[in-house]
């Protein structure tokens, strides 16, 4: 598939983040999925539980974007890695307003790997 593709795959991921989906966000991430986070202090961390306990404190998903916070891809770049994987890295962009009312963006640098299976990202 295109690079089109895996973006727009990335940016509904991301969209799942954003709105808490966590139904969405375990349909497109391994149950398996392996992962260095700024939460895990440099440890890694296997399997979906991990993710699961962030979405879990947001409460139950809304199916909108929180207009309190935002997430996007800046400066995405793909490397398709044959017809059904794709490497896609970022700038992953956080916004959101912190408790005092007061806007708060942080960075993250991102590298996400993609398999296509079944036709899908």
């Amino acid at each position: 598939m295109s690079e089109e593709a895996v973006l727009s795959a990335n940016q509904t991921l991301l969209n799942a983040i954003t709105q808490g989906d966590y139904e969405i966000y375990k349909q497109l991430v391994s149950s398996d999925v392996t992962c260095f986070e700024d939460e895990s202090a440099g440890h890694l961390v296997q399997g979906l539980e991990f993710h699961k306990f962030y979405f879990d404190l947001d409460g139950p998903p809304t199916g909108v974007p929180s207009p309190n916070k935002a997430h996007m891809a800046a400066k995405p770049h793909v490397r398709m890695l044959g017809e059904n994987a794709a490497v896609c890295s970022y700038v992953r962009v956080n916004q959101k307003v912190g408790g005092d009312g007061v806007p708060v963006t942080t960075t993250a640098l991102e590298t996400r790997v993609w398999e296509r299976k079944e036709g899908l990202w």
